[in-house]
């Protein structure tokens, strides 16, 4: 059920209906667990047993834990936990490699996996599997020793806004609010729906016409020019950002409307004028995670500066690897790690020669780093969404200017290029116009509007989504 659906509207009407009429904090609790147990099973029955299986393993895990932390018991959940998604996720790619290994020495042997292997994606299995990971680490660690019963663990891993693809929450973010749920407030509601409107503009009015020129551009990559391809990559990291930072602000805009506060997933990432600061701003919830409790567990900063740079390395593989089971996700983990890392020895060589902070503040550098990072992070990306290895190459060349010879060429409509450049306008000045809302106070002050001037605002903005919002589309890190 997306969000951006008239069933989904339908649903949330039904939540909030029975949520009213709920009298206190576990009635509450309730209704938001059944609500959202049904949001996920309305995607597949099957995965619903998977999830709630998966649940019950990991609460037993975690409540062991509580009495003794004990080494063999974490190492036990991380690798019945890995095993889970690999199997889910993984068994596929695997079990393809394998065969094109075998392939190099026995050469009649094929490279294809069974067909029965082919299942489908289980929704939101990243995801979940992260939620129940981090409660049992910092159980661990020591960072979080309280007992919750199962149906606050259920509810913290289900609830339905952040459960398909985020934001990524520890527990101690989240539990001590789903225990004492309140009551709908006029307030909250209001706020909710607020960003909710933002994230859902987002979706329907840029990403959902941005994918279909990313579709033909990297559905056809044989055909693209060198001016095609930049389009289309930067397309594609138009459509990414607007396409996944409305999901979570439509996720942190429902949480809101039921007195709950999720942190914030994007901080105008593509402002950032280094990889650091971009990873610092993007996904920020998943970068924290694979920080506190892949980076820092492999020795952090700890052993030296190299030893720090491959600690780094491997945590971008292994967040590119989570991704999705292919060799294009690994090989972009590969190269903003690379990027990552770049950044730091840049960094160490200023610091060599004596130029400080203040040197490295100058507008002029800061507007190179910004067009460099922005290149760099367009460039990558061609691996990320191209469907084939043979395929994302064939992109980067056509972007490095050797095109692949095609009888046919790819032609951009001037409709694309305005909306593309509709789009980047956008995401300059929406920090701007988000800093100027607070600023004033225009939500509260659109509340104390006459009703028929909101009425026609409402009308109005129904309108806009309903004439120009694109074909419904899938949220991109669904799939992940």
């Amino acid at each position: 059920m997306l969000f951006n659906t008239v069933d989904f509207l339908i649903f949330l009407a039904a939540v909030m209906a029975l949520y009213t009429g709920a009298r206190n904090p576990l009635q509450r609790s309730v209704v938001l667990l059944l609500g959202s147990l049904f949001f996920y099973a309305m995607s597949s029955l099957g995965y619903l047993l998977l999830l709630l299986a998966s649940l019950s393993v990991n609460y037993g895990f975690y409540r062991v834990l509580l009495k003794e932390r004990s080494r063999a018991v974490m190492t036990l959940a991380v690798t019945v936990n890995l095993l889970s998604l690999g199997t889910c996720k993984y068994s596929v790619f695997l079990v393809e490699n394998a065969l094109r290994l075998r392939a190099l020495f026995v050469p009649a042997t094929g490279d294809v996996p069974p067909e029965w292997m082919h299942w489908a994606l289980p929704l939101g299995i990243s995801f979940y599997t992260f939620h129940m990971l981090s409660v049992m680490i910092d159980v661990y660690r020591g960072h979080w020793t309280r007992a919750v019963p199962f149906r606050v663990w259920t509810l913290y891993v289900t609830f339905f806004p952040h459960m398909i693809a985020g934001p990524i929450l520890r527990a101690s973010e989240l539990v001590d609010q789903l225990q004492v749920l309140p009551p709908l407030r006029l307030d909250n509601v209001r706020l909710g729906t607020a960003i909710f409107v933002a994230g859902l503009f987002k979706k329907v009015l840029l990403a959902d016409h941005l994918g279909p020129l990313v579709d033909e551009i990297f559905g056809r990559p044989e055909s693209a020019t060198p001016f095609v391809a930049w389009v289309g990559i930067l397309a594609f990291s138009m459509q990414l950002y607007f396409d996944f930072s409305g999901y979570s602000e439509m996720a942190i805009g429902l949480a809101r409307m039921f007195g709950v506060t999720l942190p914030r997933n994007f901080l105008y990432p593509y402002l950032a004028c280094n990889p650091r600061d971009f990873w610092n701003r993007w996904h920020m919830t998943f970068s924290r995670w694979l920080r506190d409790y892949l980076y820092f567990s492999l020795g952090g900063n700890r052993g030296g500066f190299w030893r720090a740079n491959w600690n780094l390395m491997l945590t971008m593989l292994i967040g590119g690897l989570w991704h999705g089971a292919s060799w294009g996700f690994v090989f972009w983990g590969f190269l903003n790690g690379l990027f990552l890392m770049g950044h730091r020895v840049l960094n160490w060589c200023f610091a060599q020669l004596g130029l400080g902070e203040a040197w490295r503040r100058n507008p002029l550098w800061l507007l190179c780093g910004w067009m460099t990072t922005l290149a760099l992070l367009a460039f990558s990306r061609s691996f990320f969404r191209a469907e084939t290895w043979e395929d994302a190459w064939i992109l980067v060349f056509a972007m490095l200017g050797a095109p692949a010879a095609s009888a046919e060429v790819l032609v951009v409509r001037k409709l694309h290029l305005a909306l593309l450049g509709f789009s980047y306008l956008v995401m300059y000045v929406e920090p701007r116009l988000v800093k100027l809302a607070v600023a004033h106070d225009l939500v509260n002050r659109w509340a104390r509007m006459p009703i028929l001037v909101r009425g026609a605002g409402y009308a109005a903005a129904v309108l806009v989504l309903a004439v120009f919002g694109g074909s419904a589309q899938n949220f991109v890190y669904f799939d992940f």
